[in-house]
C-alpha cells in the first residue's frame, strides 16, 4: 500500500495523527498530497512532515491512488460534489468521519463506489489506536486484506457493521478525550505532592492497564470491581457525573446518526 500515492483532503488533526503514525512507524509513503484551503494549517503539516506535497486544491490530492477524506462531516457533500469528476479508475476513497455512510458517500460522488470508511483514534500517532473500518461491496477479499494491512500500521483495526460506527464514535475512539483531562490533572497532582514526572508516568500507565484487567479479567461485576478500593473522594458527585456522561454522550450519539 505505500508505495501508492496518497491524497489527504484536509489536514487538521486526523491528518497529522495519521501522519505521526506512519513516520513513527517508518512506513511513511513517498508521495503525499496534502490539501487544505487554510493555509495556516498546511503551515502546520509542513512543519511537521517536510516531504508532503501541499495544496490548497481539494482535487490535486483527490488524484492520487488512495484518498483520505478527513473533513468534519458538514464539509463533506461540497467536497465531494468539487472532486467527484477527479477521482481515477481504480483509486480508493477512505472517509476518516464517524457520518455520512458509504451508501451517501457513493451517492455524491456518483456513483463511485470503491469507498472505506476508517476511524482512527487519537492513540493511532503512537500506533496504539483501536480502530472499526467498514468496507463497501466493491472490493475484494484480497484487496481488504491489503487495506486492513495497512491500517493496522496504526493500531488494532478490525470490521464491524456500518451501523454500528456511530457507537464506536462516541464511546470507543472518542473515549480517551473524556479520560486525559483527568489523567493529566492526576500527574499534576502526584507531582505537586512529590512524586517525580517519571514516577508519575509509571504510575498512570501501570494503573490504567492494571484497572482495565480488572474491569474485564477479575470475573467481579461493576459493583463489586468499584468496591475493590475504600477511598471514593467522588461518592457524593458520581450521579452526576454519570448524568453529565450520559446526557453528553447521547447527544453526541444522535448527531452522529444516519
Amino acid at each position: 500500500m505505500i508505495d501508492r500515492t496518497f491524497g489527504f483532503i484536509g489536514g487538521g488533526r486526523i491528518t497529522r495523527i495519521l501522519l505521526g503514525g506512519l513516520k513513527r512507524a517508518d512506513k511513511i509513503p513517498e508521495n503525499i498530497v496534502v490539501a487544505d484551503i487554510n493555509a495556516e494549517i498546511l503551515n502546520k503539516v509542513k512543519a511537521e512532515f517536510e516531504k508532503v506535497v501541499l495544496t490548497q486544491d481539494n482535487k490535486e490530492a483527490a488524484k492520487q491512488d488512495v484518498v483520505m477524506l478527513a473533513l468534519h462531516p458538514p464539509m463533506i457533500p461540497d467536497v465531494l460534489k468539487d472532486i467527484k469528476d477527479s477521482l481515477k479508475f481504480g483509486s480508493i476513497l477512505i472517509s476518516l468521519a464517524p457520518k455520512p455512510p458509504i451508501e451517501m458517500i457513493s451517492a455524491m460522488l456518483g456513483g463511485f463506489q470503491r469507498i472505506a470508511r476508517l476511524l482512527p483514534g487519537a492513540p493511532s500517532i503512537v500506533n496504539k489506536g483501536y480502530n472499526p473500518v467498514v468496507f463497501s461491496t466493491s472490493f475484494s477479499e484480497s484487496e481488504k486484506d491489503e487495506l486492513m494491512s495497512f491500517f493496522r500500521i496504526f493500531g488494532e483495526c478490525f470490521e464491524v457493521a456500518e451501523e454500528k460506527i456511530p457507537a464506536y464514535a462516541v464511546c470507543v475512539t472518542g473515549g480517551p478525550n473524556y479520560l486525559w483531562f483527568q489523567l493529566y490533572e492526576l500527574m499534576e497532582l502526584g507531582k505537586s505532592f512529590g512524586l517525580s514526572k517519571q514516577e508519575m508516568e509509571r504510575g498512570i500507565a501501570g494503573m490504567v492497564q492494571g484497572a482495565v484487567a480488572t474491569m474485564f479479567d477479575a470475573g467481579l461485576s461493576a459493583g463489586e470491581v468499584m468496591d475493590l478500593i475504600p477511598m471514593k473522594p467522588f461518592a457524593e458527585e458520581e450521579a452526576r457525573i454519570k448524568s453529565i456522561y450520559r446526557s453528553k454522550i447521547q447527544e453526541l450519539y444522535q448527531k452522529l446518526k444516519p
